[in-house]
């Protein structure tokens, strides 16, 4: 049979058996495009004349690699973006749940810490008092409202950061990478907080005084008729001075804690790593960035539990009751031991979602600025 000159130089595994799995993986070629498919597919062209003489027909075919996903997802196209949205609704909303008793205790000492003393004996005082189904008392409004929280921080996330760079081009995109994570989290968690505020009221509410309800089905009803429609929106301010900085300081420095590990921790390229040490990568990268959020976000934290705690209370009210220190160090060893486990295995799950439809993790080697003409 007759073989064309590019196929002599192939190498032993040809390019019309397999297309580029490093490429479309990565969601950066569609493995069907016309390019692909004709690069990667016998022509009829090639066919000998004996094979035609003898009524030999060789039809256009292209086998996808090992590990290629099946399906196919264009980066930055609406499914791309649905995509992250779902990401970020099973990281967000599953992990936060899962947490909900921690979450209880930090609550609790933050509002009564004459009663919740500390860690040990907030667990030991929600035993006796509630029993064990105590501890997870609140989880549906935690689970709905940080659902939809997180479907809009990391969708949104994934749609500013493209636009932002998109305004300040290749070069200044990749020249001040970092202010663009920034301006982007803060844009998606703006948005995101909205969406989450009204669980959050309903949460702490039954969290912090028992017997006020026992979730959000009744919980919301008696939280309007004694607030108001608007009152579930009383800590809005304050929730967007604990978040968007919290969210800010979780994707810029995951980014750049992620940059730097394939850049002096893995001698590998991030595309030739396995997808499990990606995953790994990403939860450590996220452990330490969950860190940094936890104490940055602190003070605002104590001002979101103490404000839908306490009817009609103000923010000066806050401050004054627990005092500049306790507003920063106030249940602050628990929310980091949660908030880093928690911000690490978000982007855990988040990732793991994103290698399961076939995207690429997030992360990595900075793009290179286009050369200068």
């Amino acid at each position: 049979m007759a073989v064309s000159d590019k196929f002599q130089r192939a190498s032993l595994i040809p390019s019309f058996v397999y297309s580029p799995p490093s490429l479309s993986s990565r969601g950066l070629i569609d493995v069907e495009s016309p390019f692909l498919m004709s690069s990667a597919s016998f022509s009829h062209s090639s066919v000998s004349s004996s094979a035609r003489n003898e009524g030999i027909v060789k039809k256009d075919f292209v086998i996808p690699a090992p590990n290629e996903p099946t399906g196919k997802i264009k980066m930055f196209s609406p499914a791309y973006y649905a995509a992250c949205t779902a990401g970020g609704i099973f990281s967000c909303g599953l992990t936060h749940m899962a947490v909900t008793p921690l979450d209880l205790v930090k609550c609790n000492m933050q509002i009564d810490p004459a009663k919740y003393k500390g860690i040990t004996s907030g667990f030991g005082v929600l035993l006796k008092e509630q029993g064990a189904r105590g501890f997870f008392r609140g989880w549906v409004p935690t689970l709905l409202g940080y659902s939809a929280q997180g479907a809009c921080k990391f969708g949104f996330y994934e749609f500013f950061k493209k636009y932002y760079s998109d305004i300040a081009g290749p070069e200044y995109a990749a020249k001040y990478k970092t202010l663009i994570y920034l301006a982007g989290s803060a844009s998606a968690e703006f948005i995101a907080d909205v969406a989450l505020c009204p669980f959050e009221a309903v949460k702490v509410r039954v969290q912090t005084q028992p017997g006020f309800a026992r979730g959000i089905s009744d919980g919301l009803p008696k939280f309007i008729k004694a607030e108001g429609p608007l009152g579930l929106y009383k800590g809005l301010v304050p929730l967007w001075g604990r978040q968007i900085p919290y969210t800010m300081m979780k994707f810029a420095s995951f980014e750049t804690i992620v940059e730097s590990l394939y850049k002096y921790a893995i001698p590998t390229p991030k595309e030739q790593c396995s997808k499990s040490l990606q995953l790994g990568v990403s939860f450590a990268g996220g452990y330490v960035a969950g860190i940094f959020c936890a104490i940055v976000s602190h003070p605002a934290d104590n001002l979101v539990s103490f404000l839908n705690n306490a009817r009609g209370a103000t923010v000066g009210d806050a401050v004054k009751n627990l005092g500049l220190w306790g507003l920063f160090t106030r249940g602050l060893p628990l929310r980091i031991v949660m908030i880093g486990t928690l911000t690490g295995a978000q982007w855990g799950i988040y990732d793991a979602f994103k290698v399961f439809v076939g995207l690429p993790t997030t992360g990595g080697a900075a793009p290179p600025a286009p050369a200068k003409a």
